[in-house]
């Protein structure tokens, strides 16, 4: 494998400094999606919920908590508290 270029390295260290705030944003979006959701979709919306939250670093407590609940008003307030946390 190739050694990565200064710039190259620039780029995957200001991808990883803000991943957080890329993975908040996008369970924002998912937020969304979940109200509009039905059946499978909402499921399979929910385990990539989780598994973000987990990146980010909610305590699985909380995680199943909020997936167990199918409520998308719950997600919303643990977002804005991640938020808030930034």
């Amino acid at each position: 494998m190739a050694e990565l270029t200064k710039y190259q390295r620039s780029i995957v260290k200001n991808y990883y400094d803000n991943l957080d705030t890329a993975l908040v944003q996008r369970l924002g979006e998912q937020v969304t999606d979940l109200y509009l959701a039905e059946g499978k979709k909402r499921a399979k919306l929910w385990e990539s919920v989780a598994n973000s939250l987990a990146k980010v670093g909610v305590p699985q407590k909380r995680i199943d908590r909020v997936v167990a609940s199918d409520d998308a008003r719950q997600l919303a307030t643990l977002l804005q508290e991640l938020w808030a946390k930034d």
